[in-house]
């Protein structure tokens, strides 16, 4: 089975989960799954496959999940609603770096057999740890924003798509900007830079379209959890 194929099934798997969640604990569940997604997110980008015969890191398609579960909760419960669920995710994020920092330091035992895997997942590159914060706040919080803004000027269900692909499209630019100046900006040549920038908004923006059936799909559950 090739990469790609991989790669599709497993972006069907997340976001079906997502909607599992959300079927399943209502408001919570999208809070919960947010919380969940950017730790996973985050360890999972220290992967990185062929896809399309470009180098993508794995963890695009469970950060994307984030932005539809944020988009979900900005759609049927409110601005402020998504807001918290972002101060959430990057709160769930800082706990885990600073608790996975300290359990680093500890000495491994003489039977020891993780310390050396666990320090290559969690032993993270300052920059790259703080590109990884800067980037989901900056852009999950403007994701909220303009989600809100489209919502008003198009609020008919047949422009959901517009909301939800405008708002998730341009905030995954904003975010694909922020981490690459901030982890990679001026430790590779401008042309790798650009080839980076370029490939990983693409495999984002590929994730933030498949996830618009999903968003339909969430907009006709739970209409009673309110």
């Amino acid at each position: 089975m090739t990469n790609e194929v991989i790669w599709l099934l497993f972006a069907l798997v997340n976001f079906s989960l997502l909607l599992l969640f959300y079927k399943l604990f209502g408001k919570m569940g999208l809070f919960v799954w947010i919380g969940m997604a950017t730790i996973l997110a985050n360890i999972q980008v220290l992967k990185t496959v062929e896809l399309l015969g470009m180098t993508a890191t794995l963890g695009n398609i469970m950060y994307g999940s984030a932005y539809l579960a944020t988009d979900i909760l900005n759609e049927k419960y409110g601005k402020q609603d998504a807001k918290k669920a972002v101060w959430l995710g990057f709160s769930t994020l800082i706990t885990m770096t600073v608790i996975m920092q300290i359990a680093l330091t500890f000495q491994p035992g003489t039977e020891d057999i993780a310390h050396n895997s666990l320090e290559t997942i969690f032993g993270l590159i300052p920059r790259i740890a703080l590109g990884s914060l800067a980037a989901y706040i900056v852009s999950q919080y403007f994701d909220v924003w303009i989600y809100d803004k489209v919502r008003k000027l198009l609020p008919s269900d047949k422009y959901l798509w517009v909301r939800n692909n405008g708002s998730t499209g341009i905030s995954q630019l904003l975010d694909t900007a922020v981490f690459c100046t901030i982890a990679f900006y001026g430790s590779f040549p401008l042309n790798i830079w650009i080839e980076i920038f370029i490939t990983t908004y693409i495999i984002k923006f590929l994730v933030a379209i498949m996830d618009t059936p999903f968003m339909y799909i969430a907009k006709n559950m739970n209409k009673k959890d309110r």
